[in-house]
């Protein structure tokens, strides 16, 4: 008996050490696991922080750059050839009269060539046409320019009769399928009605702005989206997003995309979609319950104001329409003049971030020159670049606007809020300075707003989400977006939403590239790393001189070597984006310039040389010209898209100079005419006088490729004080 005791007390000991190890080894692989998933998510989020940082940085120079054009255009002389060269974006209703629109645009003139294999259009549109349409532009196919100006006024026309609060419900037998942005992914659009059928009378569509820019199919998608909007006018519904805009349009690849698809009517096309683009319907509500509109609300967004303002007479939401007078014939025309009496109110701004009031007085009938002239002789103070003119330009207690003003610029607020606005987690309302226009509202303003419209959803887009979408302020605002790899190749799923009669929303995620179903989980988020950390590259390269003023500072013994640390910590004072720099200096720094020895310094010098652009002929180029062109890329190529008035994609010598003053002028900074010189001989190696636009600008590409993140975004990294600290840098 002792015996059988003593050895089940053996075999207990043994169990319960073998038991003891096991569970320090489930607790280790349990610890190395959790581990595993901290980093990825880690870089998971900073991947995503760049890719996002790239993108609003991007909005937030382009609506600089166009208050910086409006403020030229406001108060330069008429006269003046600076003003002359940007003039023709701001003439916003050159044809004013309907009928004189259906001329302009007549396409009963165009003939369609024999040779022609594309679609064939009749009007009224039927069914088998729109889809025909798809099927066409599925197999690369292009419609004619007749076609698509004839469907492009038969969209005007239809637009015309729509309210600017569509209101529409839902049955037992219906549900209502919403989509959010598709930025030119054609891809993502046939994904969506092979998954959820096309447009019918038995499935309703609403599709919720931001049909177009930075993918490179916009065009197909306006033209099938407009085709089922008048085959099935009560079942299809279309939304206004923040980038159905001419304005955006110029920097973010639609404009240029049209012009090249369309040479010879491309000009009138876009025309065309400028007027359409501005009579798109603002908001949606379904069942009366669930709001639909493109980027969101602010505390004093109002549906009743929304509901009455002209929507056509804003088209482009960054620029408040111009004084409108009455004609002899009594017709409501809009002003040659940009008026500055309309311009005066503004007591109250969440839209847009402006540092202070101008002093229009100062700069009346002044030259690009002047005005120059006038920034280096330390009246910064006075100036604001970064803001166009619809702000106060008198005295801030000025009451000679009439209430029919104010009553304007508050239809205009309201209107760039819709487009452009982001939720925050915070209570409170916000101006949205990331992007540079709308506002972050936060819950309590949701709330607010539900109430008093007694709704009790919101769905909006605007922003890309890892998912497609994204619920938030207590599932009282759901972000909706529907363009799949919208940064590169696995980095984002898209999404729509179904909705019945109980108004539950039905989600449903896809991946549109047929590329991402070839990689794993692990492939596809380093392909993504690996496209961020790319042109993060080139961030840091553009931002050399601010960097290696910060590496000095901290490199006592000027030997050209800084500690892993203070590395870290310089580029973050210079980038501020809030990045994990030392665990990602082995993805940013490489070859001779990081050291492996136990301090783990950096030659920062060496490391330049590592990130600088690869066989460009640039040696004789002035650098801190050849860097500001690296950083301002996107804004420099928007000045020549608007300079180049005829769309031939050439500019000449003159027009070329001009664009950089402009430049200059718009960045505060002093570029000689000799550095412009000779930056223009390098680029007219053919000698002909003129400059290659496209040459231009993939001669001086720091990465080896074009890649999906900038496709449109700013070469600016938008850090949001950059232009601020040039205004206060003494040595620019």
């Amino acid at each position: 008996m002792f015996r059988y005791f003593t050895q089940a007390k053996h075999i207990f000991v043994v169990e319960g050490i073998s038991s003891c190890c096991a569970i320090k080894s489930a607790v280790l692989i349990q610890r190395w696991y959790r581990q595993f998933v901290a980093r990825k998510e880690m870089r998971r989020r900073y991947t995503w922080h760049i890719f996002q940082s790239i993108e609003y940085s991007g909005e937030q120079a382009q609506i600089k750059l166009y208050n910086f054009l409006g403020y030229l255009m406001d108060n330069f002389t008429p006269a003046s050839n600076e003003r002359n060269l940007i003039s023709h974006i701001f003439r916003e209703n050159e044809v004013c009269r309907d009928a004189e629109w259906e001329r302009y645009f007549c396409y009963k003139n165009i003939e369609v060539p024999d040779l022609y294999s594309g679609p064939h259009l009749t009007f009224p549109l039927t069914v088998e046409q729109a889809v025909g349409l798809v099927e066409a532009f599925r197999n690369k196919k292009q419609l004619h320019s007749r076609y698509v100006l004839q469907l492009l006024l038969e969209t005007w026309k239809q637009l015309r009769l729509l309210p600017n609060i569509n209101r529409i419900s839902t049955c037992h037998s219906k549900e209502i399928t919403i989509c959010g942005d598709l930025h030119g992914q054609l891809e993502d659009l046939l994904l969506i009605f092979y998954k959820n059928d096309m447009p019918s009378l038995e499935k309703p569509y609403l599709f919720n702005g931001d049909f177009v820019d930075r993918g490179k199919d916009s065009i197909e998608i306006l033209i099938i989206l407009f085709s089922f909007l008048l085959v099935y006018p009560s079942e299809v519904y279309l939304n206004r997003g923040n980038h159905e805009d001419h304005i955006v349009n110029l920097r973010y690849g639609f404009t240029k995309e049209v012009l090249s698809k369309y040479r010879m009517h491309g000009k009138r096309i876009l025309k065309l979609l400028q007027k359409i683009f501005s009579w798109l319907p603002l908001a949606t509500v379904i069942d009366q319950k669930v709001l639909v509109i493109h980027g969101g609300i602010s505390n004093t967004t109002d549906l009743s104001v929304l509901a009455r303002v002209d929507r056509h007479n804003y088209n482009s939401a960054l620029r408040p329409p111009k004084k409108r007078h009455q004609n002899v014939a009594g017709k409501s025309i809009d002003s040659d003049e940009e008026a500055g009496s309309t311009n005066k109110v503004f007591q109250r701004r969440p839209s847009l971030t402006f540092p202070r009031t101008l002093t229009k007085d100062c700069f009346q009938n002044r030259s690009l020159q002047d005005f120059s002239d006038r920034l280096r002789a330390n009246t910064v103070e006075e100036v604001e670049i970064h803001k166009r003119l619809p702000g106060p330009l008198g005295p801030e207690n000025d009451t000679s606007q009439s209430c029919e003003s104010i009553s304007s610029e508050d239809e205009w607020r309201q209107i760039l809020d819709l487009l452009w606005s982001d939720p925050m987690a915070q209570d409170g309302c916000v101006p949205n300075e990331v992007r540079g226009g709308g506002c972050y509202w936060g819950p309590d303003v949701t709330e607010d707003f539900l109430n008093r419209h007694n709704l009790q959803l919101i769905i909006r887009s605007h922003e890309c989400k890892q998912e497609g979408y994204e619920f938030c302020h207590n599932r009282k605002v759901l972000t909706l977006f529907s363009a799949s790899n919208y940064y590169d190749v696995g980095s984002n799923r898209g999404a729509y939403v179904k909705l019945g009669p109980d108004l539950v929303p039905y989600l449903v995620q896809y991946q549109a590239s047929s590329m991402i179903r070839e990689l794993s989980v692990r492939q596809s988020a380093g392909r993504s790393e690996r496209s961020a950390n790319k042109v993060l590259r080139e961030q840091l390269f553009a931002h050399k001189s601010d960097l290696i003023c910060a590496f000095k500072k901290l490199d006592s013994g000027n030997k050209g070597r800084v500690s892993l640390a203070n590395w870290a910590s310089a580029v973050e004072s210079v980038m501020r984006l809030g990045l994990p720099w030392r665990i990602m200096r082995s993805q940013l720094v490489t070859g001779r310039s990081a050291d492996s020895s136990i301090d783990s310094s950096i030659d920062y010098y060496e490391w330049f040389n590592e990130l600088a652009i690869k066989g460009a002929n640039a040696d004789h180029i002035d650098q801190s010209l050849l860097e500001t062109l690296y950083r301002h890329r996107s804004t420099l190529e928007t000045i020549f898209r608007i300079v180049d008035t005829d769309n031939s994609g050439f500019i000449t010598m003159e027009d070329f100079r001009q664009t950089w003053k402009l430049l200059s002028v718009y960045l505060k900074m002093e570029i000689t005419e000799e550095a412009i010189s000779d930056l223009a001989v390098t680029i007219d190696s053919n000698q002909d006088g003129s400059i290659d636009i496209e040459e231009f600008m993939e001669a001086f590409r720091l990465t080896d490729k074009k890649s999906r993140l900038e496709r449109g975004r700013s070469m600016f990294m938008g850090t949001a004080s950059d232009l601020t600290k040039l205004e206060g840098d003494p040595n620019i």
